[in-house]
C-alpha cells in the first residue's frame, strides 16, 4: 500500500516544492495542469533547444510515499523548506498493490495504421492476419504507432515504399518505421539514432519482426549514400537544423517525409527546406502535420 497525494501549486512554487517533497521522503513526483480537461488548460510542447517561460499557472503537484510515512510532518517539513506558511490544500489517495505490468498491458491494444498495417504489441493476437502485423512493445526508444506523427508518417510509408525503394530513417527511436518499410518491402532500409539505446532498440524490434537485414547505426558517424525515400519523425528545431544534411541523403527525384511539426511551425519548416525541397502539408492528425516533397531531378 502507497499513498499518492495531490497538492495544488502556484507556477512560481511548483517545481520547488517537487524538489522539496523528494527531500523529505517522497517515492517519486511529477506534476500536472490542475486546469486539466477546462478551457484554461494549456499545452506544454517542448522541444530540444526550446525553453518553456514557465510551466502551468495552477499546477498540481502528485507525490508518492509509502503507507506508514508521517505525511503530516512531512508536508509541513516540504512546505517550510520552500518558504511557505502553510501546506497547500491537498487530498491524499490510497494506493494499493497491483499487477502492474497486466495494467500496462492493458492499456495498449492493436492499432490499425490502415487497411494494410497494424501495429500489435506481444500480448496480443493479430486482429487482422491478412495484413501487415508489426510487433511492437511500449518501451525505452519513442515510436509505438499511438503517436499522431509515428502514424502519420506510417501511413506515408504504405503509399511511398515499393519493391525497389532505398529507406533512410533518420532519428529511428524504435525502429517502428524501418521496419515498417522492410516490411512493406522496401529493397534496403537504413535507420540511425542519436541515442544508442534507440538503436538497441530498433536491432531488437528488427529481429522480433524477422527483418534482421536492416543496417542500423549511431547517427553521430555519419549516414553513407542516398536514399529514395528519407522519413523522420523528430521535431521542428532539430529538422530545420538537420535540412541541409537530409536532403543530402535524398536522391534526385527521391521523396522526404518528415513529422513531429506542429501545425502552426509548418512555415518554419518548409522555410528551412526551400533551398532544397518544395515541401507541403500531407496530412493533419491531432494538430500535427506531416511535411513531404520530392527532390528536383
Amino acid at each position: 500500500m502507497w499513498y499518492s497525494v495531490f497538492l495544488n501549486a502556484a507556477a512560481d512554487q511548483a517545481e520547488a516544492l517537487s524538489e522539496a517533497l523528494m527531500e523529505a521522503g517522497a517515492l517519486s513526483v511529477s506534476l500536472e495542469d490542475a486546469d486539466a480537461g477546462t478551457p484554461e488548460e494549456r499545452p506544454q510542447f517542448g522541444e530540444p533547444g526550446s525553453v518553456n517561460e514557465q510551466l502551468w499557472d495552477h499546477s498540481v503537484v502528485i507525490a508518492l510515499f509509502d503507507a506508514d510515512v508521517d505525511l503530516a510532518a512531512i508536508l509541513a517539513q516540504a512546505s517550510a523548506a520552500i518558504g511557505l506558511e502553510a501546506v497547500p490544500d491537498f487530498r491524499v489517495e490510497e494506493v494499493a498493490e497491483q499487477n502492474w505490468v497486466q495494467l500496462t498491458q492493458s492499456q495498449f491494444d492493436p492499432i490499425q495504421i490502415n487497411e494494410k498495417l497494424w501495429i500489435v504489441p506481444s500480448w496480443h493476437s493479430a486482429p487482422d492476419s491478412a495484413a501487415i502485423n508489426l510487433e511492437m512493445d511500449p518501451g525505452m526508444a519513442f515510436g509505438t504507432g499511438s503517436h499522431p506523427t509515428t502514424r502519420l508518417c506510417l501511413q506515408w510509408l504504405c503509399t511511398a515504399v515499393s519493391a525497389d525503394s532505398s529507406v533512410l530513417d533518420y532519428g529511428c527511436g524504435s525502429g517502428i518505421l524501418g521496419i515498417a518499410a522492410a516490411k512493406l518491402g522496401a529493397l534496403s532500409v537504413t535507420g540511425c539514432d542519436i541515442d544508442a539505446a534507440a538503436v538497441e532498440a530498433s536491432i531488437a524490434n528488427a529481429q522480433r519482426n524477422a527483418v534482421p537485414h536492416i543496417v542500423w547505426q549511431d547517427s553521430t558517424r555519419p549516414v553513407a549514400g542516398n536514399f529514395d525515400i528519407v522519413v523522420a519523425n523528430i521535431l521542428t528545431n532539430p529538422l530545420c537544423v538537420l535540412a541541409p544534411t537530409l536532403v543530402s541523403h535524398v536522391k534526385p527525384g527521391g521523396r522526404i517525409a518528415l513529422s513531429g511539426v506542429l501545425a502552426p511551425q509548418a512555415e518554419q519548416v518548409i522555410d528551412a527546406y526551400a533551398p532544397w525541397i518544395a515541401l507541403e502539408v500531407g496530412d493533419e492528425q491531432e494538430g500535427w502535420i506531416r511535411l513531404e516533397g520530392c527532390r528536383p531531378c
